[in-house]
């Protein structure tokens, strides 16, 4: 990483970031990844990410699936490789797409190959919003065929906060996958 991990069990110098790594650890089972070590350079917005990335991944009424292949495609379009690393095996464990077609997810060309048309729906909207932020309404209007508009605000709020979480991850390099992956970092 580009700066220095907090520490795993790190003492923070007022009550009030101390109780916010007490937050993080809860919702990680305890464990502080090295994604929060970067973080915690910044205890307000380690608090802030804690609690809106908490909402996206636990509190939504998305399938595991749609929310895994959102995060997935998000991470392997930015080069987030250790958000890939996290995410892929999810969305393998969730079932619903082949890991012939997770795998796919990779490559800007063939990505969408063996997934349905609701995941391909998904797939075509997170590219939209990560490589031109505009959604064109034909494909909108075909995410709008297989879910409820809470369902549309939870993918769209899921592909916006993994497109924050992975451009965080690749500009300061967090897991080292810079090296790993030959990111050009240059």
């Amino acid at each position: 990483m580009r700066l220095p991990y907090i520490n795993d069990d790190p003492k923070m110098p007022t009550k009030e970031d101390q109780d916010i790594v007490t937050r993080v650890k809860e919702r990680r089972g305890g464990k502080l990844l090295e994604l929060d070590k970067a973080l915690l350079h910044a205890p307000p917005i380690a608090d802030g990410w804690n609690s809106f990335l908490k909402a996206v991944r636990t509190q939504s009424s998305l399938s595991e699936s749609v929310k895994e292949l959102a995060i997935s495609r998000v991470a392997a379009l930015n080069h987030a490789w250790y958000e890939w690393e996290h995410h892929a095996p999810l969305l393998q464990k969730a079932g619903g797409v082949s890991e012939e077609a997770i795998e796919k997810l990779k490559d800007r060309e063939r990505a969408g190959e063996g997934l349905d048309d609701k995941h391909r729906a998904v797939l075509e909207v997170t590219d939209a919003m990560t490589l031109g932020v505009i959604v064109p309404q034909p494909k909108f209007d075909k995410l709008k065929q297989f879910f409820s508009e809470r369902e549309i605000v939870e993918i769209v709020t899921t592909i916006s906060a993994y497109n924050c979480v992975s451009r965080f991850l690749v500009a300061l390099d967090v897991g080292e996958m810079g090296e790993k992956y030959k990111v050009d970092m240059e």
